[in-house]
């Protein structure tokens, strides 16, 4: 198995990308174990081992699974920060030593992107979610199709589950656009948003008003990607997608116009444009973005709810914007030779298949979760995110989830994502010309994955 590892590795993306918003410096101390009957015939190990990028799914699991753990078993998170490859290189290490580490010291878990899912799930290095764990395909029946195709090994077996759908939208400041654009209301704003000229046209207008329409070069870089009609690889040549090519054009001109403030995602200047005297319109997102990334920046105090009177919180809805789209989510996959394999079935099955703890999710975190009859229910209920004023954008992203199509996906989009976002960057400021910025591209991917053709 170690070949086959190794080999998914020379073809894979090496390289994360670095998200401030969902990365903290200190390593949390591991879990003390809760004490309750927790799931029927658990048995094996006294340890669970679990790696994890960040403290998303660590944040999930404390508030809707912990409970249930048996109270003789003590969770470990892992938790290697995604700057370089890091978070990929230790679950690496960790995974080729699987066989000869010793019982309490073996990963149980792990998560991983979908920007380079394929990378992991075409080995035996993953659990069969159906025949090796035993889900069965009643427990899996409401997930959302493309989250499992995205999982999907190429010999049809399921590799992973997620407890979350990503379908996004353009998450805009409520008070410039009743100053700007006469109106909050989501689905009037929509309206003057629902296309990719209309979208040049309030951007003009924001920047009349003194306002940014987005933060910098890469918010909208998911936006075109999650739209291409062609994978970045064909045949063993690298390719560019005319979807790539118009947010080129597109961010060069809105940098060039100031429509916006020139940061780079996930940096301070960017998160900082959602502060209570940050000037940025709008950040395009999905569920979690919101609730992980863009309310932390918004409020004066983090640890204070993202309501009204704390920082911006409040002064925000959601709305389609001018395309449809998706943006990454977050899969649970089992590691072989685990023992803690029951454990593992009904953390998969509580965080993932079952309706109420999808529904209390949502509740609670505003996250869109991976149940149809739950984001059904939500959508039709009374349900209130404060953050957004009172709106309940479920409804929305209930309407957008089932276009999602992720056929084009492969195991190089995190490495060209990294690496088109890193070159273009001093075109967008001016210092390359753009041939010499797709010169410089094509030279970091090469050096990369030295087996593709320009």
């Amino acid at each position: 198995m170690k070949k086959i590892l190794k080999a998914a590795l020379a073809a894979s993306s090496l390289v994360i990308a670095f998200s401030s918003c969902g990365t903290k410096e200190t390593v949390p101390a591991s879990s003390s174990s809760a004490k309750s009957v927790g799931p029927a015939g658990t048995s094996g190990g006294k340890v669970l081992n679990i790696c994890v990028w960040n403290e998303e799914f660590q944040e999930r699991f404390n508030k809707f699974y912990a409970k249930r753990l048996p109270s003789d078993v003590t969770v470990k998170w892992i938790l290697t920060p995604n700057q370089g490859s890091a978070y990929q290189d230790k679950l690496d290490e960790y995974l080729l030593a699987q066989s000869e580490a010793a019982a309490d010291a073996k990963i149980d878990l792990f998560l991983v992107e979908a920007d380079y899912a394929l990378k992991y799930v075409n080995t035996d290095y993953t659990l069969d979610v159906k025949k090796e764990i035993g889900l069965t395909d009643d427990d899996l029946s409401q997930q959302y199709k493309y989250t499992k195709d995205t999982m999907t090994d190429d010999r049809g077996n399921l590799k992973g589950v997620s407890w979350q759908a990503c379908p996004a939208g353009f998450i805009y400041r409520r008070s410039f656009a009743r100053k700007v654009l006469g109106t909050d209301d989501p689905e009037e704003v929509q309206r003057q948003l629902d296309s990719w000229d209309k979208f040049d046209i309030v951007a003009a207008k924001m920047k009349a008003n003194g306002y940014y329409m987005l933060s910098g070069f890469d918010d909208a870089f998911r936006v075109f990607t999650d739209n291409v009609t062609s994978p970045w690889v064909v045949n063993g040549k690298i390719n560019i997608d005319p979807q790539v090519r118009r947010w080129i054009q597109q961010t060069k001109e809105y940098t060039d116009k100031d429509y916006n403030a020139k940061a780079n995602l996930w940096s301070a200047e960017s998160g900082q444009g959602a502060g209570k005297n940050g000037k940025v319109f709008g950040y395009f997102g999905p569920g979690w973005f919101i609730d992980f990334c863009l309310a932390g920046w918004a409020a004066d105090d983090a640890t204070k709810p993202y309501v009204a009177g704390n920082g911006s919180c409040g002064d925000w809805a959601f709305c389609e914007g001018p395309q449809g789209f998706s943006w990454g989510g977050t899969w649970i996959c089992a590691a072989r030779g685990t023992d803690n394999l029951d454990l593992v079935k009904d953390i998969m099955y509580v965080m993932t298949c079952d309706k109420e703890t999808a529904k209390r999710i949502s509740e609670q975190t505003g996250d869109f979760t991976n149940n149809e009859a739950a984001m059904s229910e939500m959508a039709h209920s009374d349900y209130r995110n404060e953050f957004l004023g009172g709106q309940n954008h479920l409804a929305l992203l209930l309407q957008n989830v089932r276009k999602i199509d992720k056929s084009n996906i492969s195991p190089y989009d995190q490495g060209m994502t990294e690496k088109l976002m890193g070159s273009m960057t001093d075109y967008f400021h001016g210092a390359v010309s753009e041939d010499q910025a797709w010169n410089n591209f094509f030279i970091a991917i090469k050096e990369m994955y030295p087996n593709l053709k320009r």
